[in-house]
């Protein structure tokens, strides 16, 4: 629970707002406005909605004349509310739904008066902006003598402008507001404070319309958009967006070497404009080579894609860098990515990023190489586990209950596997008997039962081989002290030596659900907390179980894997080779 306290002044009896005047009395001149408003919703009628629009046009002057910021705010809903009463279909659509920076779109604007108030159109223009303070035209044209004449709108008879926007060279792309400077988590870096708490990002061109209603100027101002046919769902519209000539995208935001093999590396270009011709190549830090130097591509049309293969060479040490994929194309270079979010209940999003990737040249011994995945919610895990070399199966719940499991060095199940998979939890006595009979089972972390209201009391009950007890605790420090109950436990030893040095770098969290309580079978591995607040040993449980070895770790891999942290990568690979490592511990003595 939260509450609101009182800090200064009178405290309220009934309501937050007590004595606080939330009406048009609140401004001067605002009780004339009051009455003009409270007149025309009493005599509104919804069959003829034209009929209030004299009332609010007597109000709209008043409004206009008082220098408020919420004057202001409602002036624009009065005149949106006086386009909903004359019925007026306004649209400006484009001719694509993308543009490069420096290319002309064509732009069709109508306005249809569906009601038999005198309303005439007597001008446009287009606005490009990036919400707060820029305001230009681009270079506008059009086809007609709309703009500065009067053009009298008959009763639901379209009237059309067609115009030509240049979009500028220096147009910058449609990134949203909040992600057009890197961010560090849940952090954002935005210099225009006034756009917090937008929910969505400025149009990229918005056409106003001037309109007299008898008398009465109003500019009504929408946006921009394509117009298109779905097959399935008909008539649908989405912005206007402004995108790079040529895109370039990297397949993985991390790219791990953990030996001196070398990898290869494809970038995908994807043309916005026709005749997109030129090289590619590969900015590489010290030590770091690329074959070939450079790629030559060409993209006869628009939308037209191409993979340019590099092989990467790494360093014999150990090293970190970026790798930043740069096409050169009509004289510019360009390195920047589109990632689409498409679906049903939102228009289609897109997001631009660097083509760019981290590399981490690090050495990573791993005794398993074919690994059973169970999918959880959903996490990218499985994707980093190829990166060390690790073939990745993802069990269905066919292969769950029906498959020789024996055939994996190493089962994993993901993040709340057994809060999403009924299957997981149906078939955990054939996972316990793989483990019996030798295999490597990891569980990663799940919420408690009936966390988001989904589960039952017991989803979690037999969750090992010996009774968890799976808490709300957490360690939400990411550079939280780790340390080890025993420094001699055999997933700190091998295959690769564990120190407190694989826990820099780490990303958001150490870990979350931890257990608060287990069965003296289980051994805890590592201990961490917050500051200020009680060791917690159960992040990471181990025990021996028959031939094999079971591990609850509830540390944040699907975290660290993917953002490519290196020590994630070593101890992981360790707990992998948990049972690998154990028979050459035994081999050896």
């Amino acid at each position: 629970m939260s509450y609101l306290v009182t800090t200064a002044g009178e405290p309220a009896e009934r309501d937050l707002f007590d004595g606080v005047d939330t009406t048009w009395n609140r401004v001067p001149g605002g009780g004339q406005i009051a009455a003009l408003l409270s007149d025309a919703a009493v005599r509104f009628e919804d069959q003829n909605p034209g009929k209030t629009i004299p009332l609010l046009l007597k109000a709209r002057p008043l409004i206009a004349a008082i220098d408020d910021p919420w004057a202001k705010r409602k002036l624009k809903e009065l005149d949106d509310a006086l386009a909903l009463c004359a019925g007026l279909w306004l649209d400006a659509t484009a001719d694509r739904a993308e543009a490069v920076p420096g290319s002309t779109v064509k732009i069709d604007l109508e306005v249809i008066n569906r009601s038999h108030f005198p309303i005439a159109w007597t001008g446009h223009s287009l606005l490009a902006n990036d919400e707060i303070g820029r305001e230009s035209s681009g270079g506008t044209t059009g086809s007609d003598g709309v703009s500065g004449q009067r053009h009298a709108l008959a009763y639901n008879e379209p009237s059309h402008m067609a115009l030509t926007w240049a979009v500028p060279q220096n147009e910058p792309y449609s990134q949203p507001y909040w992600l057009r400077k890197p961010h560090s988590g849940d952090l954002y870096e935005i210099d225009q404070q006034q756009l917090i708490g937008r929910a969505d990002t400025a149009p990229v061109l918005t056409a106003q319309f001037t309109l007299d209603f008898d008398g009465t100027p109003v500019t009504l101002s929408p946006p921009v958009r394509y117009r298109y046919i779905n097959n399935t769902e008909g008539e649908l519209t989405r912005p206007l967006v402004i995108v790079p000539p040529v895109a370039v995208d990297l397949p993985a935001n991390v790219l791990l070497f953990p030996h001196t093999g070398s990898k290869s590396l494809e970038v995908k270009l994807k043309a916005h404009v026709p005749d997109a011709s030129g090289e590619v190549k590969l900015d590489l830090p010290p030590g770091w080579k690329a074959e070939p130097a450079s790629r030559s591509f060409h993209l006869a049309e628009s939308g037209d894609e191409q993979t340019a293969a590099f092989t990467l060479i790494p360093p014999p040490q150990e090293s970190t860098g970026l790798v930043r994929a740069v096409a050169n194309a009509r004289g510019k270079d360009l390195s920047t990515g589109i990632t689409v979010m498409a679906f049903p209940h939102f228009p289609p999003q897109m997001v631009f990023e660097e083509a760019q990737a981290k590399l981490e040249r690090v050495d990573v011994k791993i005794l398993a190489h074919k690994i059973g995945y169970v999918m959880g919610a959903g996490d990218s895990v499985p994707e980093a586990l190829r990166q060390l070399g690790c073939e990745v199966t993802l069990l269905s719940a066919q292969d769950l209950a029906e498959r020789n499991l024996s055939e994996f060095d190493a089962i994993v199940t993901g993040v709340r596997a057994y809060n999403v998979r009924a299957d997981l939890r149906t078939n955990q006595q054939r996972l316990l008997d793989y483990v019996r009979e030798g295999g490597t089972l990891i569980v990663q972390y799940n919420v408690l039962a009936g966390f988001f209201g989904r589960g039952d009391s017991g989803q979690l009950a037999h969750i090992g081989p010996y009774p968890i007890t799976i808490s709300h605790d957490r360690v939400s420090v990411e550079e939280a002290p780790v340390e080890f109950p025993d420094p001699q436990h055999p997933l700190l030893l091998g295959p690769n030596r564990i120190t407190e040095h694989d826990f820099d770098g780490w990303i958001q969290e150490r870990g979350l659900y931890f257990a608060s309580a287990w069965d003296p079978h289980y051994q805890p591995v590592l201990q961490s907390h917050d500051p200020g607040e009680k060791p917690l040993a159960g992040g990471t449980l181990y025990t021996r179980y028959g031939k094999g070895v079971y591990i609850f770790s509830a540390y944040s891999w699907f975290r660290e894997l993917p953002a490519g942290v290196p020590g994630a990568y070593r101890i992981f690979a360790n707990m992998l080779s948990a049972r690998g490592a154990a028979r050459a511990a035994a081999a050896s003595h």
